[in-house]
């Protein structure tokens, strides 16, 4: 009787590892779809009138590097939905494939995004915009803290816990920028709404952490934080001399 019992019970926690761990790896990747999604339609409602349907808004055409920016930013977004579904169906030999794509997205991302905020500057500078001076952090800031995340990502793309993690982080980072042309009224308060509105997509990852794993992982502490330390940092320092001596000299 006591082999019996003991048997059953070997069978019954065996059955209870194989339906739970399933429902929890099935709930993990549609969380990171789910995201991927969810930051792909904040692009699209962002940059919808500025990009998407520009022509049926304005009669001028975007400027070149701003539509190269715009194909490469959606192009990382596109790719990082794509990465995620390879992942949820088991195909890693094709996501390290594309893999080495992404990291020249990165790059391209970067310097493009960089050199987009420069033009940017000297473009608003020579219509009398004098505020785009201090603004011109909020781009930079972006274009330091992606680099650096995406960068941790491919260092620790071997553990998949702390790679996926921080590949959504980098992709938040630079979501501001699409967050703050939604048409709310919050938005009018500038960086500091749309920087608190895209930090809600970092707490949805801390949120899920807790519900299923009943603890953060550390890429969203370390991250988090470097996103919103940067955050910081940029409004203390956008209105400084030393800053918008800074500013200057990148548009001269």
């Amino acid at each position: 009787m006591d082999d019996f019992l003991g048997t059953y019970s070997e069978m019954t926690n065996a059955t209870v590892v194989r339906t739970t761990l399933p429902i929890g790896r099935w709930s993990d990747r549609a969380f990171y779809i789910g995201m991927s999604m969810a930051v792909i339609a904040t692009i699209l409602r962002g940059f919808a009138r500025s990009y998407f349907l520009r022509s049926y808004y304005f009669s001028t055409p975007l400027a070149p590097i701003a539509q190269v920016h715009g194909a490469i930013f959606l192009s990382w977004t596109l790719l990082f939905l794509v990465q995620t579904v390879l992942v949820a169906r088991r195909r890693t030999d094709l996501h390290r494939r594309l893999g080495v794509v992404g990291a020249v997205l990165a790059g391209a991302l970067v310097v493009v995004g960089t050199s987009i905020a420069i033009v940017s500057l000297r473009y608003n500078l020579a219509h009398g915009n004098m505020e785009a001076l201090s603004f011109f952090a909020i781009p930079v800031g972006d274009m330091v803290v992606f680099p650096i995340l995406v960068a941790a990502a491919l260092a620790w793309r071997r553990q998949t816990e702390m790679h996926k993690r921080l590949m959504l982080l980098a992709t938040i980072s630079i979501l501001d920028a699409a967050v703050a042309r939604w048409p709310l009224a919050i938005m009018a308060n500038g960086p500091v709404a749309f920087f608190a509105v895209t930090d809600l997509y970092i707490v949805a990852g801390v949120v899920f952490d807790v519900a299923s794993r009943r603890r953060v992982h550390p890429a969203y502490l370390w991250g988090g934080l470097l996103i919103v330390g940067s955050q910081i940092a940029r409004l203390a320092v956008w209105h400084t001399a030393g800053w918008i001596a800074f500013a200057r000299m990148l548009a001269a």
